[in-house]
């Protein structure tokens, strides 16, 4: 089955409908694989009416050999329909995993927590696809049939399966009313317990250096306790239903057997009749049983289905946009205003400035002032609420990422580092030639570093960076945003965890993204990062309190006395 990519708007429920000629060709296997059922029964009847009266071995053996190789066809149509539904559910995964983890990314910038559940979701959708819970939704639409022959071999017997019938359909809806409300609930619970599970891991450091773990720990089990409280509820009830449905399933057979004997000695039937009908019955009311057993299952799988389809009919966060050309290095920050839907205050208040072609802009102010929120603005990550933050003229914002990726570099305040190599950290996780990744990282001055490492460029650096210092994530994150030669970089607290050496070479990276043209932003509390830019913006409360020549900013801000106090940042050197 080919795998064509789905639009990100379109829904869960149109993938499901591209892969409807799948699930037809699964229900037209089925029609065979249901008369092939019938193998048993016929052979039942034939042997006990015909061969043992006849007594001909020679009415047996060709008999069994027909069976037998109904049976044989009986398998391979089976394995056949499995492996279609399989196929079917793998290609939708395919299919619905990319725009599912675009959006993942997008909620994620948003600050919405449902993010690696979405791919979760996919995958119970896809496991109930290629799982009994589908059989048994092929098979159910044969058990009127089947009863119906029943009542052909006897009205008797045919209306004790259908009153068998009834009662277990009744049972299924019993189970549905039971659980659903405490499996949704778990179901709930159960994404609760795994996000307090990835926020810890994520921070175990910190957990453990402040001696978090029980606290945490406790968090986490009170999720887990409530998931497992409920879904113990459900499958209790889930459990009793089924035990009560294969135990009435098993009633209706001696029924039908009982009641076939009486018919049996009464001359209204022979033997093999009663045993086919017992045959077909249990056949009839085999779906609607396994229906019941994967009833959990199901329940999760249509959470699942809900939660994705209001998942991906969200708006999205940008429009898909055409490609650019390499854009000039102008940035023209345009009163732009960031108000997080829900917050009382805006964080980024009517900010305005420009960054021309190698000019480097420094932002500067006390903790919560709105720089780093500014810095996302300046890369496009987030959307101002109002104005606009143009590059060469365009919203920022709007441009394809694909192609902005190229132009803009950006190296954040927490870096994170993919696992993987030195190598692949640089890339971008994209093919990108060598010479690109060593010039990248000795713009960056990380070249020296990087070739210390145990392995050099291919030195695998474990989850998130594990087998690095703090320094050295920061100087391969700044090799990183380097790379292709940005026309706009934003360096969010650069030199958080450098040493002398670190800061000089950072330094040193800025003088000669300058001399290439390039606009730079940086922001940072410590004045040893502010040597080579060309102006300061002062912020406060979101707002921008000063803007201009580095010296002219500093000499307001000795004379107002503005804030904390701020170092005296040295000039650069001469060149």
């Amino acid at each position: 089955m080919s795998t064509p990519r789905l639009e990100t708007s379109n829904r869960l429920s149109l993938a499901l409908r591209r892969a409807g000629g799948t699930f037809l060709w699964a229900s037209a296997i089925g029609f065979f694989i249901n008369l092939l059922v019938l193998t048993q029964p016929i052979y039942m009847m034939q042997v006990f009416d015909r061969v043992v009266t006849s007594k001909s071995l020679a009415s047996l053996v060709w008999l069994t050999v027909i069976a037998v190789a109904a049976l044989i066809l009986y398998g391979v149509f089976e394995a056949l329909r499995s492996r279609l539904l399989v196929r079917a559910s793998l290609w939708l995964d395919q299919v619905v995993s990319p725009p599912v983890f675009d959006r993942a990314l997008e909620s994620s910038l948003r600050g919405h927590p449902y993010r690696t559940e979405a791919l979760r979701d996919v995958a119970t959708v896809r496991q109930f696809l290629g799982g009994n819970g589908a059989f048994a939704i092929l098979d159910a639409p044969w058990m009127p049939l089947f009863l119906a022959l029943v009542f052909m071999l006897h009205p008797v017997l045919g209306l004790i399966s259908v009153v068998g019938g009834v009662l277990i359909v009744l049972l299924a809806l019993m189970n549905e009313k039971l659980t659903h409300r405490d499996l949704h609930r778990a179901n709930v619970a159960n994404v609760r317990a795994m996000r307090t599970a990835e926020m810890a891991t994520r921070n175990a450091e910190v957990i453990d250096a402040m001696g978090m773990n029980a606290a945490v720990a406790n968090r986490w089990a009170l999720e887990n306790v409530r998931t497992c409280s409920l879904q113990g509820q459900a499958s209790d009830r889930s459990g009793i239903i089924h035990s009560a449905s294969k135990s009435l399933r098993m009633i209706l057979q001696l029924a039908i057997l009982g009641a076939g004997a009486y018919l049996v000695l009464n001359g209204e039937l022979s033997a093999g009749v009663m045993i086919a009908a017992s045959i077909v019955m249990g056949r009839a009311l085999a779906p609607v049983e396994m229906a019941i057993g994967s009833w959990k299952q199901a329940s999760g799988a249509l959470d699942a289905y809900r939660r994705l389809n209001g998942f991906l009919d969200a708006p999205r966060l940008r429009d898909d946009a055409l490609a650019m050309p390499r854009p000039a290095a102008s940035v023209s920050v345009e009163s732009v205003t960031y108000h997080p839907q829900g917050q009382a205050e805006p964080i980024v208040r009517d900010v305005s400035f420009q960054i021309g072609p190698g000019e480097a802009v420094g932002v500067i102010g006390p903790s919560a002032a709105g720089k780093s929120t500014l810095a996302r603005m300046l890369i496009g990550t987030l959307n101002p609420t109002r104005g606009v933050v143009r590059l060469d003229g365009a919203d920022i914002f709007r441009w394809n990422r694909a192609d902005i990726g190229n132009w803009v570099g950006y190296l954040p305040q927490d870096v994170e580092l993919f696992e993987g190599t030195v190598r692949d950290n640089i890339a971008r996780m994209g093919e990108v030639s060598a010479e690109a990744i060593v010039e990248a990282a000795q713009i960056a001055g990380a070249h020296e570093m990087i070739l210390r490492l145990p392995n050099g460029y291919e030195t695998e650096i474990g989850e998130a960076g594990a087998r690095l210092s703090g320094g050295q994530r920061q100087r391969i994150g700044l090799a990183r945003a380097l790379l292709n030669k940005p026309v706009l970089v934003v360096l969010d607290e650069p030199n958080a965890n450098l040493d002398a050496d670190g800061e000089s070479a950072l330094n040193e990276a800025i003088a000669r993204l300058k001399e290439a043209g390039c606009a730079i932003a940086i922001v940072g509390h410590r004045p040893s990062v502010m040597v080579h830019v060309d102006k300061l913006i002062v912020m406060r409360s979101g707002r921008m309190e000063m803007f201009g020549p580095k010296r002219a900013v500093l000499e307001q801000i000795t004379k107002a006395a503005v804030g904390p106090v701020a170092p005296r940042i040295p000039r650069p050197e001469a060149r």
